[in-house]
Formats: structure tokens, C-alpha cells, sequence
């Protein structure tokens, strides 16, 4: 017959959340009581022994309160400002002043450990921010040095006697004009980015047909797809016109710069396919497809920021300044909507936005 199992002795009353005051009578209590059991069998007089008692646990409750307060929670309550503010404002000074005191060291603690793992959060942040600061400053350098070095070859050799050959001036001429070209689209996209940045490109909004705006796109761009014998079309049952509330110019720059990458990066003879979805009464959706080479799984997180370029495939001898994506994101964040990509290797890219519906 096995023994019955012992449960271990635990003790009901936990000292663990206890506030300052509660800590001080507890440990008064520890000191008097034992020293009053003393007095009792000492003396056998118990009227001596409950008045040491109460004696002792009143001195003993003030001396160990004091001695919390001034060498313990002072000390927290600096800390506190510290780790908040160098100055405490009016309300903090009433949280150290009412609130701080009734709380236990492990809810001190608990508030520290929180405050800690939060500024390690925000050095993270920063330390991301600044990773992005520098590359994008390393591709800025990169995009105005490539054609600057270009124009500057073409002029020196033109200076150095290229001139008097009509046919190679000519040429050199109008390769350093496109070069300039370049340099020009990519001030006016770092200006257009900036603006919707920092809030000042205003939205004009109107009610317009959706599909209607698509196909002045893929007319204007029927030269670029052309070449590659691209077809641009609606997909079947997106034709039924859907209207959108947006402002019409802002959107029609983020379908061209959607076009003109899916015919950058589509294959010949291909398609280019936009698809619009009424999601709700409130939302549209809007997505230019293409059959191209696509995008790997991790750069889809970075594809809408400045200058970012995945690989080789997607290289700058493509042409433009990489801040299509960029533009697109601002430009559908400015209308409080949301932007995004899907995208599969040598099978294609769906990039898609909502915009508001028709407002009456």
C-alpha cells in the first residue's frame, strides 16, 4: 500500500506584488510577532507582550517604510524619470507622486523590462533606417553618376576633335541628349516623390470611369508595347465600366509607370492584362498583370522603395530611374488605399491598388 503524496507547504500569502506599505507591515509583522512570544513566556504577562508587540510593529512598520522611501523608491522614482522624461511634466509628476508608490518591485521591474524592450525596438528602427539611408544614398550617387559620366565622355571627345565628323557628332550629340533626358525624368520623379512626401501635391478628386483611363494608357504607350508585340487588354468581364472616385491624372501616372514596367519586363509577344474588381460598395481593385520574368519571393518587400533593384534581370539598361513603384505607392497612399504585388519567377507580376468607388 503506497504513502498518500505530500503536497509541499506553500505559503497562501505571496510577498511577490506587495506595495511599500504592504512590504513594511509584513515585515514589521515578522519582527514583532516572534519578539512579543518571547516577552509572553518570559514573562507570562500578557498585557507586556501585546504592548511590545504593538510597540514594535508600529516602530518597525515606520522605520522599514522610511527606509523604503528614501533609499529605495526615491531611487525608482529617478529612474523613472530617466527613462521617461529628463523633466517630468504635471502628470507624471502626479503618477510618481500617487501612483508609483503603491506599486511592487516586480511591477517596477515588469515596467523597466518594458521600457527596455521598446528602446530596443526603436534602435532596431533606426538601425534599419539608417541601412536604407545609405543604400539609397549609394543609388542616388549611382543614378545621376552613370549618365553625368556619359554626357561628360561625349562632350570631351567632341572637344578633343569628334566634331569634324558630322555623322559622329551627330550621334554623340543625341546620345548625350538622352542621356539629359534621363537626368530630367529622374530630378522631376525625386521632386514629384518629395511633394507627395511631404503632403503638398494636392488630390482632385472626381468620379471617372476606370476602364476608360486604362485604355488612354495602353493607347499612349502602344508604341513600347508594340515593339515587343505585347497585346494590352481588359480581361474578359472587367469590361463592364466601373466608376472610381481618385484624382484622374495621379492614377493615370500610376497606370503608365505600371504599363511601361510590365512592358519592360514582360517577354515578346506577351500580355499585359488589367483586371478591375468591385471588392465592396466602397473599394475597387486594380490590377496590371504581366506574363514576364517576375520577381523573386524576397525582394517583394522592397519593391516599392526608391532605386531598389532585384537583380540583373531587372538592370538599369532597361531604362528609367527607378522610382516608378515608389511614385505608385505614394501616389495610392496619398488616396488612403493600399498598394500591392504578387509575383511568381519566369511565370509573371500582378500589381494591384484599390481606389475608392463612385461618390455621389
Amino acid at each position: 500500500m503506497g504513502l498518500p503524496d505530500r503536497k509541499p507547504f506553500t505559503i497562501m500569502f505571496s510577498t511577490k506584488n506587495l506595495s511599500p506599505k504592504q512590504l513594511s507591515a509584513f515585515t514589521a509583522g515578522l519582527i514583532a510577532l516572534p519578539v512579543s512570544i518571547g516577552i509572553y513566556f518570559t514573562d507570562n504577562n500578557w498585557k507586556i507582550s501585546l504592548l511590545s508587540l504593538l510597540l514594535i510593529f508600529g516602530f518597525g512598520y515606520i522605520l522599514v517604510l522610511f527606509t523604503l522611501e528614501v533609499f529605495i523608491y526615491r531611487k525608482i522614482k529617478l529612474i523613472y524619470k530617466l527613462i521617461y522624461k529628463t523633466k517630468a511634466t504635471k502628470k507624471e509628476e502626479v503618477y510618481f507622486k500617487y501612483i508609483l508608490p503603491k506599486k511592487s518591485i516586480d511591477e517596477v521591474r515588469e515596467d523597466v523590462e518594458k521600457w527596455g524592450e521598446k528602446r530596443n525596438e526603436e534602435i532596431e528602427i533606426l538601425k534599419k533606417n539608417e541601412a536604407y539611408r545609405k543604400e539609397f544614398l549609394q543609388n542616388l550617387a549611382h543614378e545621376f553618376k552613370t549618365p553625368i559620366f556619359s554626357i561628360q565622355g561625349y562632350v570631351d571627345t567632341l572637344l578633343n576633335g569628334a566634331m569634324e565628323d558630322s555623322e559622329v557628332s551627330k550621334k554623340f550629340l543625341e546620345n548625350a541628349s538622352r542621356n539629359i533626358d534621363r537626368l530630367v525624368n529622374l530630378v522631376n520623379d525625386l521632386d514629384e516623390i518629395s511633394k507627395l512626401e511631404r503632403g503638398e501635391q494636392l488630390l482632385y478628386k472626381l468620379n471617372f470611369v476606370i476602364q476608360d483611363l486604362i485604355r488612354e494608357v495602353f493607347e499612349s504607350l502602344s508604341i513600347k508595347t508594340q515593339d515587343k508585340l505585347i497585346t494590352p487588354f481588359i480581361k474578359k468581364g472587367c469590361e463592364f465600366p466601373i466608376t472610381v472616385f481618385a484624382d484622374k491624372e495621379k492614377i493615370r501616372m500610376v497606370l503608365i509607370n505600371l504599363v511601361e514596367n510590365a512592358s519592360k519586363y514582360g517577354r515578346s509577344s506577351g500580355v499585359i492584362m488589367a483586371s478591375i474588381y468591385k471588392t465592396d460598395e466602397k473599394h475597387v481593385l486594380i490590377e496590371v498583370s504581366d506574363d514576364g520574368i517576375g520577381i523573386e519571393e524576397e525582394h517583394l518587400p522592397r519593391i516599392f522603395e526608391r532605386f531598389y533593384r532585384t537583380d540583373e534581370g531587372r538592370s538599369r539598361d532597361r531604362g528609367g530611374t527607378g522610382l516608378g513603384l515608389a511614385i505608385c505607392k505614394h501616389i495610392v497612399e496619398a488616396h488612403e488605399q493600399r498598394i500591392h504585388v504578387r509575383s511568381t519567377p519566369d511565370v509573371g507580376t500582378t500589381v494591384g491598388f484599390t481606389l475608392e468607388a463612385r461618390r455621389d
